[in-house]
């Protein structure tokens, strides 16, 4: 394990030389997106779904308008002679590409998301057992997959920093002694890294925990696609150990929207684990997947391999951004503090968590500002702390940032708005887990009163956006703090509560009995 205590604005010297790919001549290709656009472009009359078939004539000349006849063409069905019909297909060619370029024994591309690819790993250990320990700050969509694999959670809790309302991972220690804690035995494991703000745990020392007790370990790296693609970046947990990651491609490495892909890792359970994510991926794929998204990871793997020079420039603009903000000595940096968590052994420079209390406002304050009054889009942020997010290649105006944060800490200063903000109060702990998720999720239910709702046992999954994580699962017994911490959520500026009864959080639907 290599601990890196740098200062908060420059990214650690990564030690990290074996997990940057060498781009081989096929990796400078993307077979599927080329075969796209071959048959996009050939003179095709189509008497097929979709309905708008490639073309702006009549219905659809509103469509080819607002996108581009082009991206019309290119909305191919599946199942396509020359791009993903038979064997040894464009489509399998690029997933083979996919696997090589992350290190992984076999990659699935997914155009449902990451929310897809955790459940579709719920799904696939299901066969394994149903014993699981899950990180607590594990998202929503992976709860859901609990549900559908009727697997039996306990829960092992990230070291928070409390002040900021911050989540971050967990240690080899806390892992092992949850595993040994859980009434039945534990066969897979569930983890985040990086999180959100962008720590990154140690997970080789996770996976000799995990595979110890003879349990797969799957890792949500949602923002961790980038990982293992330049020699001053993390390592890939598909390297490191894994037996399954999912990965959110659009997050980082530059492909569309809705865009993921699921890696299985090349370790001792992979011959078992790979035929049941390929039923869990036929149960959780659309039949009718989109042609764009499925060019966009081709295309987004493609230049993680090939854009080396550009990944350098990056970084190096990352550090001038990081200095930018430092040097205004108000709007502080967090990462190079993450680094002081037992659970935290490196950071991704392109995510930059900012302390902004210099402001006078809440952090969902200032985000709600931002937008509205500056045209400015932060990742997400906590009553202290904004997330910006700076996509690879991209040198945005770190300026513009600072001066619209800089507008605002003067306006509040001089019209003394500090007391009419808005303050969450601190991250609930989690109640009781009286029902398994799956038995609450079908049981009889009814709709209470919040006061009426206290003790008794969730229904829904219920998790404060953003970041998604939930505050309350189905089985669990709701508390006060719970409550509190919802329903003021919900009347912050930005604040979302997915899967609530309603939006002000007034009622929570409970089991009967």
């Amino acid at each position: 394990m290599t601990v890196h205590h740098d200062s908060p604005f420059t990214p650690a010297p990564h030690s990290h030389p074996e997990t940057a790919p060498h781009p081989t001549e096929a990796q400078s290709r993307a077979p599927y997106a080329e075969a796209l656009a071959h048959a996009a472009d050939r003179n095709s009359l189509f008497l097929s779904t979709p309905g708008h078939g490639g073309t702006d004539e009549g219905i659809s000349a509103g469509q080819a308008e607002f996108f581009g006849e082009h991206t019309l063409s290119l909305d191919i069905p599946p199942l396509f002679d020359g791009i993903d019909l038979g064997s040894h297909t464009p489509k399998d060619e690029a997933l083979h590409l996919a696997a090589e370029a992350w290190g992984a024994r076999r990659t699935w591309f997914l155009t449902n998301g990451s929310s897809q690819g955790n459940r579709m790993a719920a799904l696939a250990i299901a066969g394994l057992g149903r014993g699981i320990v899950a990180q607590r700050s594990a998202h929503s969509s992976f709860i859901d997959g609990i549900v559908l694999a009727g697997l039996n959670p306990a829960f092992v809790s990230p070291n928070v920093d409390e002040a900021n309302g911050i989540a971050h991972g967990v240690t080899p220690e806390a892992l092992d002694r949850a595993i040994r804690s859980h009434t039945e035995p534990v066969t897979a494991v569930y983890l985040v890294t990086p999180s959100y703000f962008g720590a990154v745990a140690d997970v080789e020392a996770l996976a000799e925990v995990a595979h110890a007790a003879g349990a797969a370990l799957i890792v949500d790296a949602a923002w961790g696609a980038h990982f293992g693609f330049h020699p001053d970046l993390p390592a890939s947990p598909v390297t490191q150990g894994a037996d399954i990651v999912i990965m959110s491609t659009h997050k980082l490495a530059g492909s569309l929207t809705q865009s993921a892909v699921l890696h299985l890792g090349d370790t001792e359970l992979a011959d078992r684990l790979e035929p049941a994510l390929a039923q869990a991926f036929m149960m959780t794929a659309s039949t009718s997947e989109n042609a764009h998204l499925l060019a966009s990871i081709d295309l987004a793997r493609r230049a993680l391999m090939t854009s080396g020079e550009a990944i350098s420039e990056s970084l190096d603009n990352i550090r001038c951004v990081r200095a930018q903000l430092e040097a205004t000595e108000r709007y502080h940096l967090l990462s190079g503090e993450f680094l002081g968590y037992a659970d935290v052994v490196d950071i991704d420079p392109f995510r930059l968590p900012i302390d902004i209390t210099a402001t006078g406002l809440d952090g969902h304050t200032v985000r709600k500002r931002l937008a509205e009054d500056f045209d400015i889009f932060p990742e997400m942020s906590t009553a202290t702390t904004l997330v910006a997010l700076i996509g690879i290649g991209k040198s945005p105006d770190i300026e513009r940032l600072i001066d619209a944060l800089e507008t605002l800490r003067l306006d509040t200063a001089a019209h003394a708005e500090a007391g009419t903000t808005s303050s969450l109060p601190p991250l609930p702990t989690p109640g009781r887990l009286a029902l398994t998720p799956r038995a609450a999720y079908f049981a009889e239910s009814e709709l209470v009163p919040a006061a009426e709702a206290v003790g008794r046992v969730s229904v829904s999954s219920l998790a404060a956006y953003p970041p998604g994580i939930p505050n309350v699962l189905p089985g669990e017994e709701i508390t006060v703090e719970t409550i509190d911490f919802l329903q003021t959520v919900a009347a912050s500026p930005s604040g979302h509560v997915r899967g609530s009864a309603d939006a002000e959080l007034q009622h929570f639907r409970v089991t009967k009995f």
